[in-house]
């Protein structure tokens, strides 16, 4: 699991691509745009052991969700109109459609815990399920590294 610090130096990065205010987009564009993706500061966050099929953040895993909590509050206070895209994903096992279902579940699940269990606000946080469309291990099979969330601070896309 990524400290609390190395969360914050990730997302505090200054993204690769800047953009001009004026070709600032919604957050739902931002979803469907890869290129605006992938300039947004990020951080891969494998560590929260989601069973396979599952979106449910057992509260054995609290610990690791505290280390992210902690980062995103010392991020809001620094930068009060922070807004996190958090990101859900899955391996490629199963159905294109359930894998989608089961990536925005996953997503879901970790901000109601942040928002309910360590007062993140909520409205500093939004998501959105891949599915399997983001492999990090190409593979067709079972493999715990894709079933993950992704932190990814998008407040300078944003209109």
């Amino acid at each position: 699991m990524p400290s609390s610090d190395r969360i914050l130096r990730q997302l505090e990065a200054a993204p690769t691509t800047r953009i001009a205010p004026q070709r600032r987009v919604t957050v739902q564009e931002f979803k469907r745009r890869p290129d605006l993706r992938r300039a947004a500061p990020s951080i891969e966050i494998q560590s929260i052991n989601f069973e396979f099929g599952s979106a449910e953040i057992p509260y054995s895993q609290y610990r690791k969700v505290e280390q992210i909590a902690n980062a995103l509050k010392r991020l809001i206070s620094r930068r009060p109109g922070t807004r996190i895209l958090i990101e859900g994903h899955t391996d490629a096992v199963g159905s294109d459609a359930s894998n989608l279902a089961l990536s925005e579940r996953r997503a879901a699940s970790l901000k109601r815990v942040l928002v309910r269990e360590f007062g993140i606000p909520s409205r500093a946080l939004e998501t959105v399920g891949y599915g399997e469309s983001y492999l990090l291990v190409p593979t067709q099979y079972e493999s715990w590294e894709n079933r993950r969330v992704t932190l990814r601070r998008v407040d300078e896309f944003l209109r």
